[in-house]
């Protein structure tokens, strides 16, 4: 048999990105029922990998000043809040309900990419948009009540990881210039830096439990984690440098079946009528944002 080619190897990339995000959420909840709170989780899962990059980018030479680059500061904040809301999304939340309305992120991307980009929607644009709000509202609108508001904290923490998670992607391509390592840096800084911020304003108002004294066994799992997600980012860093975005994108929604076969098996999740139409919608406009005929003009 041949050598597989770069582009297997490239969607390979992706897939396995797509599969640490999409069962991240077991060993989180692992951690969780032994005490430890999903925010400082991650505060500790990203400050574990923020160090070990800075200590080899220190060694080789290739910590550089952000300086020519002021936007990193803004790329930590929203990518810190977007592991905020996903990480303490799924472990409190019903998991399918959670990515799906994570997954919102492509509908967001028409209103971000309009103010941060100045780049004006298309007709397309606008269907995806509509295609996904009606989604969110089919998921979000119970018996129970008269709006389809969100019910529960889970709902609200995927929701604006969905809106940060759009506005992260939007900087790295303002930020395309910048160089990668500090982009990767100011990715896994967030994360530790506003899980941090968060847990600690949490605490201030009561939102967050003070939890158990710290143990060795959480360790295993959190070196699982930080070891996962620092393998994934350079998979997908891999992956997208060599193959088209849409096809990038394209890969990435297998997250959603990662997540979702993986939760209902493990019993963390269910499928309802209302989810499965709504999911249908929010997939379906994610799915027109790298197939329809305008995925390629950014």
């Amino acid at each position: 048999m041949g050598q597989p080619s770069s582009k297997s190897l490239a969607v390979a990339g992706l897939l396995f990105n797509a599969f640490v995000w999409g069962v991240c959420w077991w060993p989180f909840k692992q951690l969780e029922i032994q005490g430890l709170h999903p925010l400082w989780a991650t505060a500790l899962v990203y400050a574990f990998v923020f160090v070990s990059i800075a200590v080899w980018l220190w060694q080789t030479g290739r910590l550089v000043s952000w300086g020519p680059h002021p936007g990193l500061w803004m790329l930590l904040l929203a990518s810190g809040l977007t592991n905020v809301g996903f990480n303490w999304a799924v472990t409190v939340g019903d998991v399918v309900r959670v990515v799906l309305l994570f997954y919102l992120m492509p509908a967001w991307s028409v209103l971000v990419a309009w103010w941060l980009l100045g780049e004006k929607p298309s007709r397309m644009a606008l269907l995806r948009l509509v295609l996904a709000l009606t989604g969110l509202f089919i998921v979000l609108k119970t018996p129970e009540t008269s709006w389809p508001v969100p019910e529960s904290l889970a709902d609200v923490l995927a929701l604006m990881g969905g809106l940060t998670f759009a506005i992260t992607n939007a900087l790295l391509l303002k930020l395309k210039d910048s160089p990668g390592s500090s982009r990767t840096l100011a990715m896994f800084g967030g994360g530790a830096v506003m899980a941090t911020v968060a847990a600690v304003a949490g605490l201030a108002t009561g939102v967050v439990a003070a939890g158990q004294a710290p143990a060795w066994s959480w360790w295993p799992l959190v070196a699982l984690l930080g070891v996962s997600f620092l393998f994934g980012n350079l998979a997908l860093q891999y992956g997208a440098a060599r193959l088209a975005a849409h096809t990038t994108a394209l890969v990435m929604l297998s997250e959603v079946l990662f997540a979702s076969v993986s939760s209902v098996m493990l019993g963390a999740s269910s499928w309802d009528s209302r989810t499965l139409i709504g999911g249908s919608l929010i997939l379906l406009a994610a799915l027109l944002s790298v197939v329809g005929p305008d995925h390629n003009t950014h």
